[in-house]
């Protein structure tokens, strides 16, 4: 078999593929997402100091320095710290840096 037909039977082979999945997925019926799952409440009531402590968390270095945030900071403290006295919900995790390996570091799997 000549090496040009043999490609263009590969093309056309890999195109009808191509048309067929596309067909396919554009039919597929979404599934409707579960709430509730997380075991969270979706409607929690509304803290003002969780919002002040998340604007605080955003100011970075210049949250040490603004009277609000120090508030904030002493009222969660207090709330935390006094008898018998728990947080209701936790605040987010902040975004979690990449993780660079060191030179000296195998990478995985090698």
């Amino acid at each position: 078999m000549d090496g040009k037909v043999l490609a263009r039977i590969g093309a056309i082979v890999f195109v009808a593929v191509a048309i067929t999945a596309t067909a396919i997925e554009m039919n597929r019926k979404e599934e409707p997402a579960e709430n509730g799952s997380s075991g969270r409440p979706t409607a929690a009531p509304a803290d003002p100091l969780r919002d002040e402590l998340l604007r605080c968390q955003a100011l970075g270095e210049a949250g040490p320095h603004d009277p609000d945030c120090r508030r904030a900071w002493a009222e969660n403290r207090q709330r935390f710290l006094a008898p018998g006295a728990r947080p209701t919900e936790r605040l987010p995790d902040p975004p979690q840096a990449p993780r660079v390996l060191e030179p000296s570091q195998p990478a995985a799997g090698r």
